[in-house]
């Protein structure tokens, strides 16, 4: 694996089917990203999705393989960021929407034998509604994680802040979803999220590392790249391989307005971690 680590080193990239780049992954149009990332030693990459389904894998897996990348993970945040779709909004029509796309998301991700992520298209609670909101956001991630089940696929759920959504802000509220589906499900832990919760990345990663699909790295204070030198990425290497994580690792971070030297910071800072572990 790149950067001495024993577990895929992703980038996040947007799909062609976004309307415009996601501010937390590569800037460049999507066949570009992957060879810049290639080059800088990234095993592949987390793609983030709108509206695309099933019929799109060859032609995104061409791409991305034709780079010498894997696809290991598809992303469902452009479903809310780009297009306001959530699975709490107070009109059918729009959750109906909302979730035909994530459906055909899982699809996707089926076809490439990876797991589909679902973040802020949860949506957010509005005064006197937040209980039958509640209600629509179970059912609707109970449909995700069968339809993701039944085509290969595996959901993970991602607590995220309350800055983004009203549902499951911490590792054991998104734990409390996943232990209620009657399908294999998992968690994506991303260090902001954790931060902005108050809740310690590192000890939620050591306690929840075996059920873990997915760990997303920031630097704690900007978002932005990894830094050289930042002592929590040892103890977060640490704690993956003592809890056993056989996920991937995906840089989701702001890019200062360079992708290319963006990811080859945070690269950087991840060889220099990996080295201090062994």
């Amino acid at each position: 694996m790149s950067a001495g680590l024993p577990w895929p080193e992703a980038y996040t990239v947007s799909g062609d089917d976004c309307a415009t780049r996601m501010p937390l992954g590569h800037s460049a149009p999507l066949a570009e990203a992957v060879r810049d990332l290639a080059e800088l030693g990234y095993d592949g990459v987390e793609v983030q999705v709108r509206e695309t389904g099933a019929h799109h894998a060859e032609t995104l897996a061409r791409t991305v393989g034709a780079a010498g990348l894997k696809v290991y993970g598809i992303g469902t945040g452009p479903v809310a960021a780009h297009d306001r779709l959530t699975l709490t909004d107070p009109s059918p029509d729009v959750r109906r929407h909302a979730l035909a796309r994530l459906l055909g998301a899982a699809r996707l991700a089926g076809e490439l034998g990876v797991p589909v992520s679902l973040g802020q298209t949860r949506g957010t609670f509005l005064p006197g509604l937040a209980g039958m909101q509640r209600v629509w956001a179970e059912r609707a991630v109970e449909q995700l994680a069968e339809e993701a089940a039944e085509r290969g696929s595996r959901l993970l759920l991602e607590p995220q802040s309350r800055a983004n959504t009203s549902l499951w802000h911490t590792p054991a509220e998104a734990l409390a979803v996943i232990d209620s589906l009657d399908v294999p499900a998992g968690l994506v832990l991303d260090t902001h999220h954790l931060d902005a919760e108050g809740v310690d990345a590192v000890r939620a990663v050591t306690d929840l590392a075996a059920v873990t699909g997915c760990l997303q790295l920031a630097n704690a204070s900007t978002r932005g790249p990894l830094t050289v030198g930042d002592p929590r990425l040892p103890e977060l290497l640490t704690a993956l391989r003592t809890g056993g994580f056989t996920g991937w690792l995906t840089l989701e971070h702001s890019q200062d307005g360079d992708s290319t030297k963006a990811a080859a910071r945070s690269w950087t800072a991840l060889a220099e971690a990996a080295s201090a572990l062994s």
